[in-house]
């Protein structure tokens, strides 16, 4: 199960004033950009419901070259849910009854569907109008990607991942993410944030990735491919890691089987489906010699270097495989 809210939040904690370059520019121009405080979890208890309900993300700041002070806060939603204007205004409510400051409510829509969703909540009465409270709305499915693939933000690469797009357009997309990314010059941490972000919600199947990499080859330069490959070959070091770790801890025989998985997967998105001889051998490799593939795969650039590999080390290992 993906946890949304955690992605999101991790992902709008570290780049919080590029969240509002991108979408709330007009805030992001009276902000103090260097006042901002990050609020501990704001819990609030529904008394008639029995039940808490935790604030996504609240965030306080002043106003910029001012001494006062207001919050933002920003609440994810991943799913469809009834009455979420109501929670938006139960939420502010108890915010401004606890902080009594201001709140620029936002509400972050990263589900898939293209219903508008609602912005605002209202108490009325046939003589008269008791409430109208409004939230900012920004539903990621309504946007065009193609209108953030030349925005300098990380949050725009991050994003363009949950924005609208056809099944058949899914390859493209992540290829623009990874390409705005790497213009980016991140620091490492940031890098593998974003990038395990665009993973996670565009892990493509074996024929998109080979769409990928003929996109790659057709739409790239040569400097722009490297950067994106550089990339994708970090995901592979860390797979194979992760699966060497989980390999080692259920056991000699569980983990043998895992890692060769894991590295027919990670080797299938670099060159599509494999020829079935070359498929087999590694089948019938031992985990020492899945490891050490595991190593110098990383290092081949074509399809040819795994043959050759296979050629020098596939005869111990069906002995050994057996």
């Amino acid at each position: 199960m993906i946890d949304h809210d955690r992605l999101a939040k991790e992902l709008l904690t570290t780049f919080f004033v590029e969240f509002l370059d991108l979408f709330l520019p007009d805030v992001a121009r009276y902000v103090d950009r260097h006042s901002l405080v990050f609020l501990d979890k704001e819990v609030f208890t529904d008394v008639t419901a029995g039940a808490k309900h935790i604030a996504d993300l609240v965030v306080k700041a002043r106003f910029r070259e001012q001494q006062s002070c207001f919050l933002i806060h920003v609440e994810n939603q991943g799913q469809l849910q009834s009455a979420f204007e109501r929670r938006m205004f139960g939420y502010f409510s108890a915010l401004h009854g606890k902080h009594n400051l201001p709140i620029y409510p936002i509400a972050l829509f990263s589900h898939g569907s293209l219903q508008p969703e609602p912005d605002e909540y209202h108490v009325t009465f046939p003589d008269f109008d008791v409430l109208r409270f409004r939230f900012r709305v920004i539903q990621l499915a309504r946007l065009r990607w193609r209108d953030f693939i030349r925005q300098p933000n990380p949050v725009a690469s991050a994003l363009m991942s949950r924005m609208g797009m056809t099944e058949e357009e899914r390859p493209r997309v992540k290829l623009e993410c990874l390409r705005l990314l790497a213009t980016l010059r991140l620091d490492p941490a940031r890098m593998e944030l974003i990038s395990g972000f665009i993973d996670t919600y565009l892990r493509l199947s074996v024929e998109e990735e080979l769409i990928f990499q003929q996109e790659a080859d057709s739409v790239l330069d040569k400097s722009e491919k490297a950067a994106v490959m550089e990339l994708t070959t970090s995901w592979m070091e860390k797979g194979i890691e992760i699966g060497r770790q989980e390999g080692r801890q259920e056991g000699r025989q569980e983990g043998r089987e895992r890692e060769c998985q894991l590295i027919l997967r990670q080797l299938r998105k670099r060159w599509g489906q494999m020829a079935p001889d070359s498929e087999e051998r590694i089948r019938h490799l031992s985990f020492d010699q899945l490891e050490e593939l595991g190593e110098a795969s990383l290092d081949f650039t074509s399809a040819a270097d795994l043959k050759a590999w296979l050629a020098a080390h596939g005869e111990s290992g069906r002995r050994a495989g057996h």
